[in-house]
């Protein structure tokens, strides 16, 4: 190989004396060329590496890179690949120069659906690609899934396209990291990859997925600290409160405590709470009312209670049932 395909080379996959990857313009303007003959250099340059005597010497090493793809499915995103053969960039690219010059390895370019990644079977990649494709059309925008979950909604998918039976759970894992629609969050959880529930847009959002995930209320100042904990972002307790209170996802259920609404929770004070529940049900004993309040707010009997004093809005009955006053 001349002196000048090698530099190229060496330039565009960052190998040899150079540890950075250049671009074709950046080689076309130290050369002084186009681009497009920096390609065509690069070109012959791939095809003479492929024809040389030491090209035949790299025969172990290519089947030990296919047996490598070929344990994890057949096909992996290229950032998984070459962070699993090694920690140090310089010998990724080194890695990635022979993937290229390998007969058996298929480069996949990235699109909107799916990341950059390399295959030793392109039609059971395509057919991943169908399987990942329908597993994204039955999540909805907002779902959430546990990660045993959705890879086993994966699994579904791909036995019945694939027909074969798929029992390793790392294959699918990676086969779910090759798409570009579906992501998880900082909790762990499967979804839309461009929901708030997968990247969270602000601090009601962060507040959001906690909730979620713990499934019982919490206060508002715990939720700025589990928020620093959980996504390393800081958050005032004042301003989480501000945020919640104004967010209609949100209930305020007790004293700076919050709840989803989602969960069944209704908005309003105490007093609202009485008359939603009398306005569904009816006349009510006092014990009744009772249960029921303390399963939407986290208050104290006695102010229930107090509340049902106010004879504006409550009346007691002949049944000694409690009513609304009009």
């Amino acid at each position: 190989m001349g002196d000048r395909p090698r530099d190229v080379i060496s330039q565009r996959f960052g190998i040899g004396e150079f540890s950075d990857k250049k671009t074709l313009e950046a080689i076309g303007k130290n050369y002084g060329i186009t681009r497009e003959r920096v390609r065509q250099i690069e070109s012959f340059g791939l095809k003479e590496a492929k024809e040389s005597k030491s090209f035949q010497t790299l025969n172990e090493i290519f089947n030990e890179l296919k047996c490598i793809i070929e344990e994890k499915g057949g096909m992996v995103k290229e950032a998984d690949l070459l962070s699993h053969l090694s920690d140090d960039e310089h010998t990724r690219n080194h890695i990635y120069f022979l993937l290229v010059l390998g007969d058996d390895f298929t480069r996949l370019k990235e699109d909107d659906e799916f990341h950059h990644m390399w295959t030793v079977d392109q039609d059971r990649a395509e057919k991943v690609h169908n399987a990942l494709r329908q597993l994204h059309k039955t999540i909805g925008s907002e779902d959430l899934y546990p990660e045993p979950e959705i890879l086993n909604h994966l699994k579904g998918f791909a036995e019945r396209i694939l027909g074969e039976e798929l029992n390793d759970g790392e294959v699918l894992r990676l086969w779910l990291n090759i798409s570009k629609t579906i992501d998880k969050n900082a909790l762990g959880e499967w979804g839309h990859a461009f929901s708030p529930n997968i990247k969270p847009r602000g601090m009601t959002d962060y507040a959001y997925l906690l909730l979620k995930k713990q499934g019982s209320p919490m206060r508002f100042d715990e939720i700025a600290v589990k928020i620093k904990e959980a996504f390393g972002r800081k958050s005032h307790p004042a301003t989480v409160h501000n945020g919640l209170i104004k967010d209609d996802r949100f209930v305020l259920v007790g004293r700076g405590l919050y709840a989803l609404k989602e969960w069944g929770y209704n908005t309003g004070t105490v007093r609202d709470v009485i008359k939603n529940i009398l306005q569904t049900s009816g006349p009510l004993v006092k014990d009744e009312i009772v249960k029921r309040v303390l399963k939407e707010r986290y208050v104290k009997e006695n102010t229930i209670l107090v509340n049902l004093q106010n004879r504006k809005y409550f009346k007691k009955n002949s049944e000694d049932k409690y009513a609304l006053a009009r």
